[in-house]
């Protein structure tokens, strides 16, 4: 069940970003003071030193840079509880381990404070005591504690900064002398079929090894604002958060992060945000105080079969522009809702998640080409790259509505004219122009399609809808496949809805 393009999005609920929430702190573990040259290769070394192959060599080498980060926090928990339901036996269902033996509360009622513990990993980067980990890790932590792998020594961390939107965060400790930093390695160079080795602290049981290789690169499952991750099927469960993934040479290749499991534990699929992209948000973290992405203000939108054919285009691959933010570079550019950009400086494009990562990493005054599809056509537009604003952009801007009529049932849907009241009570910009869904019919193809009520159709196969009499005259005479373009408060998208007759396929 993997994540791609071709295949529909897994539940969130089955994304499990791999932190043992809860979890018993734990005493922490000794570091060696001086590192050892690595290596050329686990499986080399140990042959030679006594025939049996073992990845000892390289473990004895990184394991000391792999660290645990013990969080904790006070969170407000309301217990008004029914008569005859104990709180103590909620706590052990949903956090299995989260209080110390003997030290049970006895079951209250109102709002109360609470200590949560939490438990994962890290990895030392520099010498003078930064660590990689994850923002979920320490997120909204009050303390944050860092102990090596057999020392009983722990470490006051500051978290230095945090970026939520690649799920990274940078912690810093004061050890009092050098500490043994991690080779660094290039996530670019690691290819599909790679042996890695993942280290971290799962479940709280201690340090772990396991081992796997890479089963795929380039993977967004949904869990962060910008995802380029490794997958692997080395054994990563909950706690293993922050810890590494090393190639064979013990060398630094990504940041586990998450797992695919309706459980909760390994199946087989973990995900590491590549080192390049960690060393990047690091830098910028702790030389800046933060991070600056480039912004090219597009609401954009994976491209479909249907799509694609309605379009003209040559294949699904792209990014379709469902609306170019006012005054931002792409608008200025003279980008246009319906264009498709299929690359980014001469980099392909195959779908959005892809340009939203290269224009993110890109430094705001730099000029940047991009590959346009328009109408069928292949163009080139010149643009400056901006500095993305304080939030993530909303690229919707939009057109409006009035009086009220009914759509054919040919489409399945009701659409009404926008008014003042209208608009307030959907919190609807007044300058969005079109025609209010306010009933999809079960069944029909604009259900099919994924239309909502409460959605604003812009534009039926590429005109301007100004109202629900526009919409109710261009449904009627459409043929065929009908492709519209939607308001809604996330943005403009489009969609295609099937021709009469056409049943729902599976994807």
């Amino acid at each position: 069940m993997n994540p791609t393009k071709s295949s529909r999005r897994p539940r969130a609920t089955l994304l499990v970003r791999t932190l043992a929430v809860l979890a018993p702190l734990l005493a922490a573990p000794a570091f060696a003071q001086e590192p050892q040259p690595l290596p050329t290769s686990g499986v080399t070394a140990a042959v030679e030193a006594g025939g049996t192959i073992s990845f000892a060599p390289v473990v004895k080498q990184v394991a000391q840079s792999v660290v645990t980060v013990a969080t904790s926090k006070a969170v407000k928990r309301n217990v008004n509880l029914p008569p005859g339901v104990d709180e103590r036996m909620l706590r052990r269902f949903f956090a299995p381990g989260g209080e110390q033996d003997g030290q049970d509360e006895p079951a209250m009622h109102g709002m109360h404070d609470r200590r949560m513990q939490g438990l994962g990993s890290g990895v030392v980067v520099s010498a003078d005591g930064y660590i990689l980990t994850n923002n979920h890790v320490v997120e909204g932590a009050d303390t944050v504690k860092v102990t090596f792998a057999g020392s009983h020594a722990e470490y006051d961390a500051k978290v230095v900064g945090a970026d939520a939107k690649t799920d990274l965060a940078v912690l810093k400790i004061d050890a009092g002398h050098t500490l043994p930093a991690i080779a660094i390695g290039d996530s670019a160079k690691a290819e599909v079929g790679d042996l890695v080795l993942a280290i971290g602290n799962p479940f709280g049981v201690g340090q772990t090894v396991t081992m796997g290789i890479i089963s795929a690169r380039g993977r967004g499952v949904g869990l962060a604002d910008y995802e380029d991750f490794l997958q692997t099927d080395a054994s990563i469960n909950p706690g293993n958060s922050g810890g590494a993934l090393v190639d064979a040479k013990g060398r630094l290749i990504g940041i586990n992060t998450a797992i695919l499991s309706p459980s909760g534990g390994n199946l087989g699929i973990g995900f590491a945000v590549p080192i390049n992209l960690a060393h990047e948000i690091m830098t910028s973290i702790i030389s800046k105080g933060g991070v600056t992405r480039g912004y090219l203000g597009l609401m954009i939108q994976p491209v479909d079969d249907d799509l694609a054919k309605a379009l003209k285009l040559p294949n699904d691959e792209g990014a379709l522009v469902g609306d170019a933010v006012a005054d931002g570079p792409a608008a200025k550019a003279g980008i246009k809702a319906g264009d498709v950009v299929v690359s980014f400086n001469g980099t392909a494009i195959d779908e959005p998640r892809h340009l939203r990562l290269l224009a993110a990493q890109t430094a705001p005054g730099t000029k940047a080409k991009l590959g346009i599809v328009r109408d069928g056509k292949p163009m080139t537009i010149d643009l400056t790259v901006q500095e993305l604003p304080g939030g993530e952009a909303v690229a919707a801007k939009g057109h409006g509505e009035r009086d009220g009529h009914a759509a054919p049932v040919k489409l399945g849907v009701h659409v009404v004219d926008l008014d003042a009241q209208v608009r307030e009570r959907l919190d609807i910009p007044s300058d969005i122009e079109g025609a209010l869904i306010a009933e999809v019919a079960p069944g029909s193809r604009a259900e099919q399609a994924g239309l909502k009520r409460g959605e604003v159709i812009l534009e039926i196969d590429r005109q301007p809808i100004g109202g629900a009499k526009d919409a109710v005259a261009a449904i009627g005479a459409s043929k065929g496949a009908i492709l519209l373009r939607l308001w809604t408060k996330q943005g403009a998208r489009y969609v295609v809805a099937p021709p009469m007759g056409k049943e729902p396929q599976d994807k």
